[in-house]
């Protein structure tokens, strides 16, 4: 007989099934026995009066992995109207340790570092795993709004010849003897592939050596990546991430809620500055910067986001495109989320001679394949990139990036 789900179980009321899984939770009465046995779909509940069945549920610890044979009865009380009685039980795989944690808990007791340490247990834990399917949907909800918009998913080399943003921040490896490194961003390759397909993004992990031990950084976390060309400016640019934020919030309902306006608001970096009471040759916003300009789109847009453009080109990378209006402020911006930064994006340069200048002074051998691009015609593009983690620790107001990643790497942790 094949093995059925939990949440098929009311479709086969008064019929003999098999269900299998993990024991969440017994409850041993004096005259009977209720066993929760969770699988991928949900809970089942299984009912023991024969005494021989009890022996071996009292003996079977929970996280054991069992088989379960019998008939679905009709009952109100349990998980979905019905309840597995007259049982008959196999045992798959007994656990034979004590659990350092309590899954049937509504929450988690562990600290953090304990949750980490034993991943393989706690990601079960119904908190942890809500995470990452909203992690999953969310990623699915972007992929099938940019194409819906004529986007082709790329995949790009996360070891390279150089690095994309700086050379402070980058994990060098030795690659058959030479020089190389984990990337930083599919940055060029995604610019390169607008030459082939106009619209291109990925999802995909990228890493940064940076020494932080915060709760919004990781070492390596998961980029969602896009690139379009024939761009007018980097206002082109946001309505497509836009979109792409609506994709995905509405991915995520079934489990969190999350508005994202038709059109989001914006403000420019020098009027950041003085909304958070910075002083105005800041040439950055700091996380208590942003906490402020999350707080007034709340208040004076009812929004949980808001668009910071036009940031100093000195604080930009080096293919940014200047504001042609003001060439100190770029066409590039910041997307906050609830007072955190989200997403960098914006405008890039599309013509060699403006890279040649731009690099001028470095070695152009070590960004030959990527300037060979521009040489051969480049349409006016841009893109932008969401950290996934960020997203969801935000919208499930988790207070660390930690908290939503299956299996994190930041400063401390290489294991498991």
């Amino acid at each position: 007989m094949q093995r059925i789900l939990s949440e098929q179980l009311p479709k086969h009321t008064g019929e003999t099934v098999v269900i299998a899984g993990w024991v969440h939770r017994r409850r041993l009465l004096k005259a009977v026995a209720f066993v929760i046995v969770r699988d991928a779909a949900g809970f089942s509940q299984v009912v023991v009066t024969d005494p021989a069945t009890r022996a071996q549920i009292e003996a079977v610890a929970e996280e054991s992995v069992i088989e379960v044979r019998a008939e679905v009865t009709a009952n109100a009380a349990a998980p979905r109207g019905v309840e597995l009685t007259s049982p008959r039980v196999r045992v798959l795989s007994a656990v034979r340790v004590p659990l350092p944690v309590e899954l049937h808990r509504p929450a988690l007791s562990a600290t953090l570092p304990t949750q980490l340490d034993h991943a393989a247990l706690t990601l079960r834990h119904a908190t942890r795993a809500v995470a990452l399917r909203t992690a999953a949907a969310a990623t699915e909800g972007f992929r099938a709004a940019l194409r819906r918009q004529h986007f082709v998913e790329i995949h790009t080399p996360k070891i390279v010849a150089s690095a994309t943003e700086s050379g402070a921040n980058v994990f060098r490896l030795d690659y058959f003897g030479r020089p190389a490194y984990l990337a930083q961003s599919p940055q060029f390759y995604k610019q390169m592939m607008v030459g082939v397909f106009e619209r291109v993004f990925e999802v995909g992990p990228v890493f940064r050596a940076e020494p932080h031990d915060t709760g919004r950084h990781l070492a390596q976390y998961t980029s969602l990546d896009a690139e379009l060309g024939f761009v007018t400016d980097h206002r082109d640019v946001m309505r497509v991430l836009t979109s792409a934020l609506a994709g995905m919030a509405a991915a995520v309902e079934p489990w969190a809620s999350l508005a994202v306006p038709e059109e989001i608001p914006a403000v420019h970096f020098t009027e950041a500055l003085r909304i958070a009471g910075a002083p105005p040759d800041e040439p950055d916003l700091a996380p208590a910067h942003e906490r402020a300009i999350g707080e007034w789109a709340r208040r004076e847009h009812g929004s949980d986001f808001v668009y910071v453009t036009g940031y100093p080109m000195a604080k930009r990378p080096f293919y940014t495109h200047p504001d042609p209006a003001d060439p100190a402020y770029s066409n590039g911006f910041d997307l906050l989320f609830r007072g955190m930064e989200l997403v960098t994006g914006g405008q890039r340069l599309h013509r060699y001679e403006d890279y040649a200048a731009a690099l001028e002074g470095q070695d152009l051998s070590a960004f030959a394949g990527y300037l060979d691009a521009f040489r051969y015609g480049m349409p006016p593009h841009g893109g932008f990139a969401i950290g996934l983690e960020r997203f969801v620790a935000r919208l499930l107001e988790a207070p660390n990036v930690r908290e939503v990643t299956a299996f994190p790497r930041d400063l401390h942790r290489l294991i498991p």
